[in-house]
Order: C-alpha cells, then sequence, then structure tokens
C-alpha cells in the first residue's frame, strides 16, 4: 500500500504489511482475525504512519482484504489494483459464454476437483495438519511447494520461473517463525465469507476505483464483463501474456508494470 503522508504532504514509499499469523507479524492469540478485522488493522496502520489516503494491492488472500479496504473505507482509498478480482460468472452470460470463460470455469472446476484439498482441510481442521506444518521441514515444504508446482506459469518445470534458493527463501518465511499452523488458520477464519463473495450470494459492489490484472495461469480468471458487476468502477483491465498465481514472484516486471499502469490512472 502506498499514499500520501500527512506531515509531508508528499508522496512516500510503500508499506508491505504481512498478514496476522504469516511471515513478520505476530500469530493470533484468539479466534476473530478475518479479512474484515485484517482490513481494519491495515487501515489503522496506515492513519499511524501518517498516511491520509493511500492505494492498496493485492493478490491471494490479499485480494479478498483490498476490497474489504475498499468497501470499509472508500473515501480513504485512492484505488485497488487486484490479481486477480474476485467475481463470479454472470449468469446472464451464461448461454452466452466467450471461450476465455468456458476455459475460466474449467479450471475452477479442475481445481475444486483434484486441487482443493489443502483449502478443505485448512479450512476446516487447521490445527490437525498445523502441527505437522511446525514440526516437519518436509512436510511444509510438500504442502506448499505443490501449490507453486500447481499455480505457477512454468510449463511443468517450476525451476524456469523461480529458482529453489527463492522457494527456500519462502519457506523459510513459515519455517523460522513457526506459522505453519497460524497462516493456516486465516481459512478457517474466512474461506466459507470468501467462497460467498466468489459464488455471488454475498457482497455489496465496490465502488472504489479499480484496476484489475488478470494472469493467464491464475486459478480465478473473471471476464470484464463478470468482474463489472462486483466492481462496477473498473479503470483499468489487462491480461498479461504469461505469470500465474504467484505473478508478482515469476514475472516482477510485468507484476511493476502492472501496478504503475493502474495508479497512474488515479493518483
Amino acid at each position: 500500500m502506498n499514499g500520501e503522508n500527512l506531515r509531508t504532504k508528499r508522496p512516500v514509499p510503500g508499506v508491505c504489511p504481512s498478514l496476522p499469523g504469516y511471515g513478520f507479524s505476530d500469530k493470533p492469540a484468539a479466534p476473530g482475525w478475518g479479512i474484515e478485522r485484517i482490513s481494519d488493522a491495515w487501515c489503522e496502520l496506515m492513519a499511524r504512519l501518517g498516511y491520509r489516503r493511500f492505494g492498496a494491492q493485492a493478490s491471494d488472500w490479499g485480494t479478498s482484504i483490498a476490497t474489504s479496504i475498499g468497501q470499509r473505507q472508500p473515501d480513504r482509498v485512492a484505488g485497488i489494483h487486484l490479481m486477480p478480482p474476485l467475481a463470479p460468472p454472470d449468469p446472464a452470460t451464461l448461454d452466452d459464454l466467450t471461450g476465455a470463460e468456458r476455459a475460466a470455469l474449467a479450471t475452477l472446476r479442475e481445481a475444486d476437483e483434484r486441487g482443493s484439498g489443502y483449502s478443505a482441510q485448512q479450512s476446516t481442521r487447521p490445527q490437525t495438519v498445523g502441527y505437522g506444518l511446525v514440526d516437519s521441514p518436509a512436510a511444509l515444504c510438500a504442502w506448499i511447494v505443490e501449490k507453486f508446482w500447481s499455480w505457477t506459469d512454468s510449463g511443468g518445470d517450476l525451476h524456469r520461473v523461480i529458482t529453489r534458493d527463492e522457494l527456500l527463501d519462502n519457506l523459510m518465511l513459515y519455517w523460522l517463525p513457526g506459522t505453519g499452523a497460524s497462516s493456516a488458520r486465516l481459512y478457517w477464519e474466512s474461506l466459507r465469507q470468501v467462497n460467498e463473495w466468489i459464488s455471488g450470494s454475498a457482497g455489496a459492489p465496490v465502488t472504489v476505483p479499480t484496476g484489475c490484472s488478470v494472469f493467464p495461469k491464475e486459478l480465478q480468471r473473471p471476464s470484464r464483463r463478470w468482474a463489472e458487476r462486483r466492481f462496477p468502477n473498473i479503470r483499468y483491465w489487462n491480461e498479461p501474456g504469461k505469470g500465474g498465481h504467484f505473478a508478482a514472484f515469476e514475472q516482477p516486471a510485468l507484476f511493476v508494470d502492472e501496478v504503475r499502469s493502474f495508479f497512474r490512472l488515479v493518483r
């Protein structure tokens, strides 16, 4: 997130908060740290740092948190950039789908049938798997690297886009602080709510200026006409030619171009 500092009246470098229970953040000591509480905490963080207005950029869980920030404190948000926007298919289009929309639905079906076991476990019994994730480096490595292999745009050769050292760096952010269990609990806190948003059964429209980057190997790839039903103020839309779920990790130059292209429009 970045913005304008109240004290200096000048743009300031970005703030990169880590989710509670992840990375450098402390582990929640009690239930209740779902996406809305996290979004409120990050807005409070920005206020205490002196930011009057700011933009939020996010992927993965951060996409839902940035969306919540836009919903809950729209007057403070210059814009949100999402990779990707989480939006359900428009039922009115199901008899007239484009090829890209059919492919997106096929990816979701495949992920639900063959790739969703981790989220089912973490959203129902996170502590059970959590013991293994903080006790065994092999378990942690298998649990996380499998998703890198599945969700990157690598053609089946992960190390074409992410090196072994980079993977180990990522794993160490879970292993050294022991966040395998605490990070899993966010699924228990919030996955049902996010799924309701994605299905279209809950969630008000998000009216703040929105930028959307949909990478070709991302799991959620809504079309623009689907996304506009939930995000009616889309100012920027792009579908880069390469990259997957971990786009900032896989294609850092493309990622930076996407972020800059959107925020130039709303700064």
